[in-house]
């Protein structure tokens, strides 16, 4: 994944106004240093991010990245960020992207140790190309995530409902997929109910129904799956929000798991069982996540 371009922010309060937007933003190398060695992003993890995807130079589902980026950051106690100044960073950085696909990476972090402010900065870059498990699927084994369900009320502390940058665990999961010789994992709560992948939002069919975990449990409410939601009702079909118990997987008539840039990789296989694929059906969801969407 190239760098195309890195936008260090001067985050603004979220009620500060300016006339300049761009004053507030330094364009500087994306292979250079830019971080010093007291940032805690680097030092703890401590921080959010939001991953939008872009096709030829269009950055998708803007507004519901910027809002997932608010609430996360209420939930990790840092200033809340001036939306303005974030669409702004955005559109900067999409204007490098150019034709095909790409990704930008907005970073609010609690800046340096002992430091007056956080640290901001926006990234662009060439997506990898997901063409294949667009088409050809994806095989996915469970994995326990170690608490309850309603283990977000008990401790809201574990920020398990905000987008941080403490991200080892879910490549951890990742890594512990490839070795049962899969490509991707979903999570379960320990009292056996589904809740999410380390980098994507599961969607199950049920007929002309498609269905979703509910985002309590600390699950991340998906910005590409409320958009292919608002297509599929669009379509006629009947979409819920349900805490799915975990036997539920394997009697599903079809599954995806939908993420921003991935788009919808179909499941193939559940720990070691066959799925149901419908490819051309697949294709027409991503046939939809690959025009310009706001």
């Amino acid at each position: 994944m190239a760098l195309r371009t890195a936008l260090m922010i001067a985050p603004l309060g979220a009620d500060e106004t300016t006339d300049d937007l761009a004053a507030t933003f330094t364009t500087v190398d994306p292979a250079a240093p830019a971080l010093t060695v007291g940032e805690l992003s680097t030092q703890r993890g401590d921080g959010i991010f939001e991953s939008i995807g872009v096709v030829d130079g269009h950055p998708q589902e803007v507004e519901a990245h910027l809002e997932r980026l608010a609430h996360s950051a209420q939930l990790c106690d840092l200033p809340a960020p001036h939306l303005e100044q974030w669409r702004g960073a955005v559109l900067t950085v999409a204007a490098e992207c150019g034709p095909g696909e790409s990704v930008i990476k907005l970073i609010l972090s609690r800046g340096v140790e002992h430091g007056p402010s956080p640290t901001a900065w926006a990234t662009a870059a060439s997506a990898a190309d997901f063409s294949r498990v667009r088409t050809d699927g994806i095989r996915v084994v469970t994995l326990d995530r170690g608490y309850s369900i309603d283990a977000p009320a008990s401790a809201p502390w574990l920020l398990l409902g905000a987008k941080t940058l403490s991200y080892a665990v879910n490549m951890a999961a990742l890594r512990e997929a490839h070795r049962r010789g899969a490509d991707d994992a979903v999570f379960t709560s320990s009292d056996g109910y589904v809740l999410e992948a380390p980098t994507a939002t599961l969607i199950l069919r049920r007929g002309d129904t498609f269905v979703t975990p509910a985002p309590n449990g600390g699950i991340l409410h998906g910005t590409t799956q409320l958009s292919l939601f608002e297509h599929l009702a669009d379509r006629g079909f009947t979409t819920v929000y349900e805490t799915i118990p975990v036997a539920d997987l394997r009697t599903a008539d079809a599954a995806w798991l939908v993420s921003s840039v991935r788009l919808a990789a179909p499941i193939t296989e559940l720990d070691g069982a066959a799925l149901t694929v419908d490819a051309e059906f697949t294709a027409s969801l991503n046939d939809y996540l690959l025009s310009p969407r706001d």
